[in-house]
């Protein structure tokens, strides 16, 4: 039983198992209450993907239809990043994929009405790092990509900027782990562009750097 965490405090710590494999680590997630986005959210959204990957991706935090499923990147975005992993040369079905974030913030009118996402604050997904922590430590991932401005800023820190670095190999460390990262954008943002052939063959094109590093 995780200690319990006061109101005013933020992080997932005491809910992170020592120790623990992909499915334990989970299973204990799925309880988690070490931040206030467990309170709307329909549950909690763990990564998924080949235990063993050569690469894991990060994005920011799970959409709607992943908070109504509790799978990352089952919606329009993960679809679009499965579409260019594969001509990237990359097989979908050999990453791990999940997000900095693992619940759902967005805003609602009113009930019924459509959610809207809304960025985590840098509170919230450094309350969430021990899960990512828990994550990269038992995949231990040859390279990291990541995907967007907020998983980098969760990973890299607040001066991360998406557009000054993507498509480039960064070596840092991460969470005590020295780390192959490439940065790239979110597919949402993809899918927002105005070009939106334009800003896939760019996510390509970055998701191709990290294939060469892999191959």
């Amino acid at each position: 039983m995780p200690a319990k965490v006061p109101e005013d405090a933020y992080t997932a710590e005491p809910f992170v198992p020592d120790g623990a494999g992909l499915d334990e680590l989970r299973k204990a997630a799925a309880g988690c209450r070490g931040c206030p986005l467990h309170r709307d959210a329909t549950q909690t959204v763990f990564g998924a993907g080949n235990p063993h990957a050569r690469v894991m991706l990060v994005g920011e935090q799970p959409g709607d239809q992943e908070d109504r499923q509790g799978k990352p990147f089952v919606g329009p975005a993960g679809k679009l990043l499965d579409r260019a992993l594969a001509e990237a040369g990359i097989d979908p079905a050999q990453a791990y994929v999940t997000n900095a974030v693992k619940h759902f913030k967005f805003t609602q009118a009113e009930p019924k009405k459509r959610r809207i996402h809304k960025a985590p604050s840098l509170r919230e997904m450094t309350a969430c790092g021990p899960w990512l922590a828990a994550e990269l430590a038992v995949v231990e991932p040859e390279l990291i990509v990541v995907l967007g401005a907020t998983a980098g800023k969760a990973l890299l820190g607040s001066s991360f900027r998406v557009t000054e670095v993507r498509g480039t190999v960064l070596e840092r460390e991460i969470h005590g782990r020295e780390e192959r990262l490439v940065p790239t954008a979110h597919p949402s943002s993809v899918l927002r562009s105005e070009d939106r052939e334009s800003a896939f063959r760019g996510l390509v094109s970055d998701l191709r750097t990290a294939a060469r590093i892999l191959s």
